[in-house]
Parts: structure tokens; sequence; C-alpha cells
């Protein structure tokens, strides 16, 4: 478990698979995760991923708790591990929207790049976020994340195409920032 100021970030339980289901069945939520999540997703899709958690190589998954009353309130995940050049790419979100904008989701990035700069030796984290996703750049941006890169018309979403920003965050910076604070 690793603990935020708002926010704990530890393994999954069998409990939290209802919840998951319900966030992953959001509509507004699932606007903004990536097309490989089914949607809708039945809830035996969303037992056999938690079932097989432990089966994905180079992938680390946490529940994101609400320090304050213990309620699971989303998920992060650090995926596409790279040991050789020291590389990862992460994904997070808040399916409670009761969560949104009240510094959950910087919170979780803030304590999962923790984990990873100091645990993991990695040298730069990255991540995906589309560009109609205003709330999680500004997110990643308090959270030292620089936009590296452009994918044109990568999306179709609302009925037109959508820009997606690649990001990043490089130990040397973060170690900057968190001296500041």
């Amino acid at each position: 478990m690793y603990y935020g100021e708002k926010v704990k970030l530890r393994a999954y339980k069998k409990e939290d698979v209802k919840l998951a289901y319900e966030y992953m069945n959001d509509s507004e939520v699932k606007r903004l995760l990536v097309n490989k999540i089914p949607y809708p997703m039945i809830l035996e899709q969303e037992e056999k991923w938690f079932e097989g958690l432990m089966d994905f190589k180079d992938t680390y998954n946490f529940a994101i708790e609400d320090l304050d009353t213990g309620k699971y309130i989303g998920g992060c995940g650090i995926n596409n591990v790279d040991w050789l050049n020291r590389i990862v790419t992460i994904g997070i979100y808040i399916g409670d929207k009761n969560y949104w904008s009240k510094g959950y989701g910087t919170d979780a990035v803030r304590t999962l790049n923790k984990f990873i700069f100091e645990q993991m030796n990695i040298n730069k984290i990255k991540l995906n976020v589309f560009s109609f996703n205003e709330r999680a750049k500004k997110c990643y941006e308090k959270c030292g994340f620089k936009v590296e890169g452009v994918l044109k018309q990568e999306l179709f979403r609302d009925g037109k195409y959508c820009d997606e920003y690649i990001m990043a965050i490089f130990f040397e910076d973060w170690c900057k920032e968190s001296q500041r604070k």
C-alpha cells in the first residue's frame, strides 16, 4: 500500500469488482478512457479482468481508495514496463464522479509517481491523454508532466476526430519538483 494525502493505492479486492463494473459502465467515465475497454461492460468481463490481474506481465494495477472513507473510487496502473530503458506508461481513472475536480486524481498520480521513481528506479513516466480531457491534462501538468507530442486525429469521439497528447515526466524533473514542496 502506498499513501498520499487523500488516497491510498492498494491491491484490488474482490469487493471492488462491482463498483469497478458500475464505473466502467458510466458513459461519462467511459468517454475519457481508451477504446480497448469494452462498453458496455458486463459483470463477467470485469470479474475475469480481476481474476487475471496477476497474469499481466510487467503491469502493476492499484485500486485508488479515499483515505477518509475507505471507499474504492478508481484505479491506476503501470503498464509497458521497459526495464532496459527504465520507462513506464501509466494510466488512471477516477470512476466515482463525486471525487472529480477535488484533487484525488492529482494525489493518486503523485503517489504513483513517487512509487515508480523511488521503488522501481525508473527514469521516465509517460502517459496518453485525449485533447478534450482538459481536467486530466491539468492534473498531469500539476504533477510535473509535459507534452512531448501530439497524435493528430487519433480518436473518433463525440462525432469528430480528436487529438491525443503524449505527456511525460523524467526522474530529474520529478526530483526538482519534489524539493520545492
